[in-house]
């Protein structure tokens, strides 16, 4: 009897007992850990989505710019070609009207149309290019501003420090 004895407590066999205390134990553990870590893994594939609809919305940003410089690269191929065609037929006229007077004359005239077509040309090229410098430091600077951390700031200022007295 002794051993039926020492085999039970409270009138249940020990078996029952550590089975009761091993479920008790998961219990314990799927509460305090699990439900901690299933939460925590949630909130990260959250982040992980977020982040992901972000960039998705920065490369629809990026390709809606490149699409309008594209655009506007294109209308100003179209208006040098229409102003290149009217500097054309303007010196060709021209060149037709003065050839009478002189060969002289008729020189000096198409040479200040091409100079003209050229001095438009290169406006609006440095327009262009001013224009696009600005959409793409605005975007830079958005992105950086956004990006950048401060061990960043802190990195790059130190990087700048030693290059200008390795300048010196």
């Amino acid at each position: 009897m002794r051993l039926e004895e020492a085999a039970a407590f409270l009138g249940l066999p020990l078996w029952i007992w550590q089975v009761a205390n091993l479920a008790l134990f998961f219990a314990l553990l799927a509460y305090f850990v699990a439900r901690p870590l299933a939460q925590a893994f949630r909130k990260r594939q959250e982040e992980v989505a977020a982040r992901g609809h972000e960039a998705e919305r920065l490369r629809a940003e990026v390709a809606r710019l490149g699409a309008e410089i594209h655009e506007r690269l294109s209308r100003l191929d179209r208006e040098l070609a229409d102003v290149l065609a009217r500097g054309s037929a303007e010196g060709e006229m021209e060149r037709a009207a003065l050839l009478a007077r002189a060969d002289g004359e008729a020189e000096r005239v198409k040479r200040e149309s091409i100079e003209e077509i050229e001095r438009r040309l290169a406006s609006a090229h440095d327009a262009l290019r001013q224009a696009a410098a600005d959409l793409v430091a605005s975007s830079a600077r958005e992105i950086v501003t956004r990006e950048i951390t401060e061990d960043d700031r802190r990195r790059l200022l130190e990087e700048g420090v030693v290059r200008l007295e390795a300048s010196r």
